[in-house]
């Protein structure tokens, strides 16, 4: 990250202190909202939580978040449940591969407790777990806590001329944390909220990241057509035929998605007839 003038840790500390930190303090005071994940403690009901919210917005997940637990109250009733039942409860939020990790997760998590490794779980969803389940000081950053420290580089004049990593925000993430005094989890929750705010008031400044790819139109998509051969075999095996002239999609097209979705283990192919990889 290059500045347009030197900015010593010491000043990046003062900047917390004085500019960002009462302004997160104030909004998150006046304007906290009320999700249900926020309510628990349960490290597995935050992990469902945190699975469902990559790529998905809030008010998609809220009611799947409730329904899914209502299903599936305990990492235990998920591993034990059948992977057709888990898809079915995982439709309307697309990216079903999460719907298979979650499942694949509840097993090890069974079997070895939280310190397996779990499908599906990366660095950032571990560290939020651990920020949102036990109150752990971890330093983690996602797309709204990039949106609020991006917004607020101006006060240091930090150049975003440039693409910035996720490791340059860091110890500025972790500064902050530190000279907030908060609540890890209070803090992180103030920070996607506040983010969440800037995004709904036009700040789209993400793009500014390294880590940052444009999502692609949904309609018409590889993504739409795979979900759509999800849905049509959750209610019965099809065979490629069927499922070309049903979705009317070419057959090769269709054949290619059908075997990708066979080599990720959400489908099998008995004979000629695909069904969900029980």
């Amino acid at each position: 990250m290059k500045n347009k003038k030197p900015a010593s840790a010491g000043f990046l500390l003062l900047w917390l202190g004085m500019k960002l930190l009462p302004e997160l303090k104030k909004f998150y005071k006046e304007n906290k909202r009320d999700l249900p994940w926020r309510k628990t403690r349960d490290p597995y009901k935050i992990l469902v939580s945190e699975v469902m919210l990559q790529q998905t917005q809030v008010e998609r997940v809220l009611p799947k978040y409730k329904a899914f637990l209502r299903e599936f109250p305990s990492a235990k009733v998920l591993a034990g449940a059948p992977l057709s039942k888990v898809l079915k409860q995982w439709q309307g939020l697309g990216y079903n591969r999460r719907g298979k990790f979650l499942h694949e997760a509840a097993k090890v998590i069974v079997k070895e407790g939280w310190g397996g490794k779990l499908p599906g779980v990366g660095p950032y969803t571990r560290a939020a777990i651990e920020a949102f389940a036990f109150n752990r000081a971890t330093v983690f950053i996602e797309t709204n806590i990039r949106t609020v420290f991006f917004y607020h580089a101006k006060s240091v004049r930090l150049s975003l001329t440039e693409k910035v990593a996720d490791a340059d925000l860091l110890p500025l993430v972790e500064g902050a944390l530190k000279e907030s005094k908060m609540e890890p989890r209070d803090f992180y929750a103030a920070l996607m909220d506040y983010g969440s705010h800037l995004k709904r008031s036009g700040i789209k400044i993400n793009s500014q990241s390294k880590h940052y790819t444009k999502q692609k139109k949904f309609e018409g998509s590889e993504r739409q057509i795979r979900g759509a051969i999800l849905r049509e075999v959750l209610k019965k095996p099809q065979t490629l035929h069927a499922l070309s002239k049903i979705l009317k999609v070419e057959k090769e097209k269709a054949a290619q998605l059908l075997a990708r979705l066979v080599a990720e283990g959400l489908l099998k192919k008995e004979e000629s007839r695909y069904s969900v990889a029980d």
